[in-house]
């Protein structure tokens, strides 16, 4: 709109519960525009329609897309979604969120990714970026992905050799259980499969925060053998001895825990010596060979890495979302965020709801924000973008200030 400054950033964030078409979209339209004037055109409109929607679900992107009139729409399909209050789990409900960006450009794309173009397209940086065809001065990939048919950890490699630094941040559908049963809504146009993404850049300011609500147990342990995601000997013992004499040195309530499941923290940066919140890369441990002591886990393993085992529970999740969020608290408010949380969270982690965004907002005083649960949450860990499990990525847009670099 002309005649805004950066300082006008504003974002509107919408719910609306119920399975009338009509009905939602008049409820999310007159919400969207009560915060951000009848006559506003978004610049950005994200939105996520619950699993029980599905059938109408290209049609109310759809809707929304010729209502509001957006420089760029995106949408998919989840198990359930985050407004600005509560976390809506079961219902049909749809939230969104609608943002004036002046100063910022919004490039929109779709990434489709077969299996004869894969090679070409994924480990050509070049190729990658005429596919995505972003801004020249791009500040943050924002991405939902269909898991039965996009390569996400191929995807965010792409991302990471072709644009070294830029935060790629959102999350994967998790409204179907099958192939071609989610939704993904790309202005007004739909999918079954692939990404849809928007690349925004100039005048904005980014945050990202990605809680993956595990705490380390025992030290840090280099790998010695490794062979693909098998550890094969931790500094010249078998995994699993080690874990059986470490085991009896964990509190009852540790020991609790692990029946839950064991964690592995991959750390990011090689040659780090002391580690904190945000180190590593969290994977499950997903077998146990008891001949050879081996493990496996839910990643690629190298050897010369460093690892440390971690647990998993609902108040390491709470602790671990705090702490990240403090540094915010010292910052300007945010204008707007988007949460992509995992669809483990919810009250199947916290056995209340509205467990995540209760915290958020504590901490950032109700910022305008939406969000939903998915089936894998992509955000920056290290400098490096990947796909998550079990973990809350938030992303915090705020206008750039005056004499801050936009590079």
């Amino acid at each position: 709109m002309p005649g805004r400054s950066a300082r006008d950033m504003l974002f509107a964030s919408a719910s609306a519960v119920g399975t009338d078409e009509d009905e939602l979209v008049q409820s999310l339209l007159a919400q969207v525009h009560a915060a951000l004037g009848p006559q506003a055109r978004p610049d950005l409109v994200i939105a996520f329609i619950a699993a029980q929607l599905t059938p109408v679900a290209a049609r109310l992107a759809s809707s929304l897309h010729a209502a509001l009139e957006p420089v760029a729409l995106l949408a998919c399909t989840s198990e359930g979604v985050i407004d600005r209050e509560q976390e809506i789990e079961g219902q049909p409900a749809v939230a969104l969120t609608a943002a004036l960006l002046p100063g910022v450009s919004v490039t929109s794309f779709h990434l489709q990714v077969s299996g004869s173009d894969r090679h070409r397209l994924l480990l050509n940086p070049e190729s990658f970026r005429q596919l995505v065809n972003e801004p020249a001065d791009t500040r943050v990939f924002l991405l939902l992905g269909d898991p039965f048919s996009t390569p996400m950890d191929d995807i965010l490699q792409a991302f990471n050799s072709a644009y070294p630094g830029i935060p790629v941040v959102g999350g994967m559908a998790s409204g179907a259980l099958r192939p071609l049963g989610n939704v993904l809504a790309l202005n007004d146009g739909h999918s079954h499969e692939g990404a849809v993404g928007v690349a925004l850049g100039g005048e904005l300011d980014i945050d990202v925060v990605v809680s993956q609500g595990c705490r380390p147990i025992w030290q840090p342990f280099r790998v010695e053998a490794a062979h693909r995601n098998v550890i094969l000997d931790l500094q010249g013992r078998p995994p699993l001895a080690w874990i059986q004499d470490l085991i009896p040195g964990l509190s009852e309530e540790d020991r609790a825990l692990l029946q839950n499941g064991l964690f592995v923290g991959r750390a990011v940066r090689h040659g780090q010596e002391g580690f904190g919140r945000g180190d590593f890369l969290i994977r499950g441990v997903i077998g146990v060979d008891h001949a050879s002591g081996a493990i496996a886990i839910g990643d690629s393993v190298m050897e010369g890495e460093t690892i440390q085992f971690h647990l998993r529970d609902a108040f390491t999740a709470q602790e671990d979302l705090e702490m990240m969020l403090i540094p915010q608290m010292f910052r300007p408010q945010p204008a707007g965020g988007l949460l992509f949380s995992c669809n483990g969270r919810g009250t199947r982690l916290y056995g209340h709801p509205n467990g995540d965004i209760s915290i958020i907002q504590r901490s950032l005083e109700n910022v305008h924000l939406a969000g939903f649960f998915c089936a894998g949450e992509i955000g920056p860990i290290g400098g490096e973008n990947f796909l998550h499990g079990h973990t809350a990525s938030l992303v915090l847009f705020r206008p750039l200030q005056r004499g801050q670099p936009s590079e």
